[in-house]
C-alpha cells in the first residue's frame, strides 16, 4: 500500500489507541513510535511499528507530524509535560482523552502546542466509529486536515466550533456504544425470564441490535419514524413502547444519564 500518512507519536496503546494504530497501519503509515509502559498493550503491533516504554526512550532522530495523546485524562498532568519538546506549533497533538481542556494541555505542553480535542468510540476497532473534533486556536489548516485523515481512518468524522460542545459528544458517541451493549444484555436477561433458552435470547438479541444499526444507518428516515413503522396500532410492540416511553422511564433515564456524563467530562477538564 502507497504511503499515506506521516510519521506518528502514539501515546497510549490501550483499546482505542490500538483500534486507531490498526486503522493508520491500513491506510499506509509511513513511521509510528508508540509509547506504552505496559509491554503486552502494544504486542500485536510488533514489527509494525517501534514500541517504546517511556519518552526518554523515543528514537532521538525521530520527528512525528502528529502526537497522538490516548491515555487516561487523571494520567495527563503526570505524562504530558515529557512530551513538551514535540510541541513547537508544528507538531499537531490530538488528544482523545475526555474531559482534558485545551488549557489544561497548553499548561503541561507549553502555550505554542498545536491541540485538537477528539472523540471517538470504540466501533472505531471495526472502522465504524464516530468522531467528533474541535481545532483550538493556532491550528492551521493543513493541521486540521491531518487530523481529519487520522480520525477518518476509523470512521465518519464530524467538527464541532466550540469547544464545550466535546463534553455531550463525549456523553453521547463517546459512552454511546456501553448503553447499546447494555439494551442488548437487559434484553437477553429479559427473554430468559420469558422462559427462552440462553443461547438462543443471546443470539437474538446481539442479532436485533446489531440489525437494527445497521438499518438505521442505511435509511435516510428519522429514528422516530423507524421506530414508528414497527409499532403497529394496539400490537404488541406499541404495549412494551408504553412502558418504555412512560414519564419516569426510558427517555427521562438516558436524559439524566447524559447529563451526569456530560457534568462528568467538565469535571475531567483540568
Amino acid at each position: 500500500m502507497n504511503e499515506t500518512l506521516p510519521d506518528l507519536l502514539l501515546i497510549g496503546c490501550g483499546k482505542m489507541g490500538g483500534a486507531m494504530l490498526s486503522g493508520w497501519l491500513e491506510r499506509g503509515l509511513s513511521r509510528a513510535v508508540v509509547v506504552e509502559p505496559y509491554a503486552p498493550a502494544a504486542e500485536a503491533f510488533a514489527g509494525r511499528a517501534t514500541i517504546v516504554p517511556d519518552a526518554a526512550s523515543i528514537p532521538a532522530d525521530f520527528r512525528p507530524a502528529a502526537v497522538i495523546l490516548a491515555i487516561k485524562p487523571q494520567e495527563a498532568p503526570a505524562t504530558l509535560p515529557a512530551f513538551a519538546r514535540f510541541a513547537t506549533g508544528e507538531t499537531l497533538f490530538v488528544s482523545i482523552m475526555a474531559g482534558r481542556s485545551v488549557a489544561s494541555m497548553r499548561a503541561a505542553l507549553g502555550a505554542q502546542a498545536a491541540v485538537v480535542r477528539a472523540m471517538p468510540n470504540t466501533p472505531a476497532a471495526v472502522r465504524q466509529g464516530f468522531t467528533a473534533a474541535f481545532p483550538a486556536a493556532g491550528v492551521t489548516e493543513n493541521q486540521k486536515a491531518l487530523a481529519d485523515a487520522l480520525l477518518q481512518a476509523v470512521g465518519e468524522v464530524a467538527w464541532v466550533t466550540e469547544e464545550d460542545q466535546i463534553n455531550p459528544v463525549t456523553a453521547v458517541s463517546g459512552g454511546g456504544p456501553a448503553y447499546v451493549f447494555l439494551l442488548a444484555e437487559v434484553m437477553e436477561k429479559a427473554a430468559i425470564e420469558q422462559g427462552l433458552p440462553p443461547d438462543l435470547a443471546r443470539r437474538m438479541a446481539r442479532a436485533t441490535v446489531a440489525g437494527s444499526g445497521a438499518l438505521l444507518a442505511a435509511s435516510t428516515q428519522d429514528a422516530a419514524d423507524l421506530r414508528k413503522a414497527v409499532t403497529s396500532p394496539k400490537g404488541t410492540t406499541e404495549r412494551a413502547l408504553a412502558v418504555l416511553m412512560e414519564p419516569d422511564a426510558w427517555p427521562a433515564a438516558m436524559s439524566k444519564a447524559i447529563q451526569a456524563a456530560t457534568d462528568r467530562a467538565r469535571e475531567l477538564a483540568g
